[in-house]
């Protein structure tokens, strides 16, 4: 399966149950990044819209690069109320967007997917001078008991959960992909309340575990209802994330 075409039988799941973007990275962009209501971003790998949100809420002009067209079409029905909002079928690697166009390029839960080596050349060409590159990520820690668990459903039933863990992205690519300037780190909490409805479509929304129709997506139901059952407080469980956030002057 081609990466552009994995998450087109989990769309629904994936915009009702994903982690959205704290509104706090905005002021720490503006305070690092030079973001301003006037300014123009590229959100590459913007799938559902959920990057894009906190942007248009700014009253940025967005345009989101999605090659997906299930994703993008999810993102054009609820994004489609603002007028900054700019639906484009490209890639990270050529998104068709004129040459220094661009103010701020973002990419939230989407790097990992792109060619480097091509994406940084794209990201060059479309910026602006002294432009930045913001890229997002919620990472799910495993430090409660609930979340090791969590953990551990995914190490079992995941149909190809080992090999999207090497996927992750290191200080050593992120600092090559800057050169030849630095970037920062900043962390962000982040959290979300589920029932068991909920918790079961995040699971589903991911694509590295079986899709619905698998013959072993009930088995692991089972398993994650047992796993909520456990933990579950008033008919809820607390999912926790750390939205890390990279930024970097794109230095010529």
């Amino acid at each position: 399966m081609k990466n552009t075409e994995r998450f087109s039988n989990r769309v629904t799941d994936y915009e009702k149950y994903r982690p959205h973007y704290p509104v706090a990275i905005i002021p720490y962009l503006s305070a690092t990044a030079g973001l301003t209501h006037d300014s123009v971003i590229a959100d590459i790998g913007s799938g559902t819209g959920l990057s894009a949100q906190p942007f248009l809420d700014n009253g940025n002009t967005v345009y989101a690069i999605e090659p997906n067209d299930a994703m993008r079409a999810s993102a054009e029905q609820q994004l489609k109320r603002f007028p900054g909002f700019k639906s484009i079928a490209a890639t990270a690697e050529h998104t068709t967007l004129p040459n220094n166009s661009i103010d701020l390029i973002v990419a939230g839960q989407a790097f990992h997917w792109f060619d480097q080596v091509l994406t940084r050349k794209e990201f060059h060409r479309i910026s602006r001078q002294d432009s930045f590159a913001a890229l997002m990520w919620n990472i799910r820690p495993v430090n409660s008991p609930f979340e090791h668990d969590y953990e551990q459903l995914l190490q079992q039933h995941g149909t190809d959960y080992k090999h999207m863990q090497q996927r992750n992205v290191s200080a050593v690519q992120l600092a090559s992909f800057f050169l030849p300037g630095t970037f920062r780190e900043k962390t962000f909490q982040n959290a979300q309340r589920f029932d068991f409805k909920a918790l079961k479509g995040l699971l589903s929304s991911s694509s590295y575990m079986p899709s619905r129709s698998h013959e072993n997506y009930q088995p692991m139901i089972k398993d994650l209802e047992d796993i909520f059952n456990k933990y579950q407080e008033n008919g809820m469980v607390v999912f926790k994330y750390e939205t890390r956030l990279y930024t970097g002057r794109l230095s010529e």
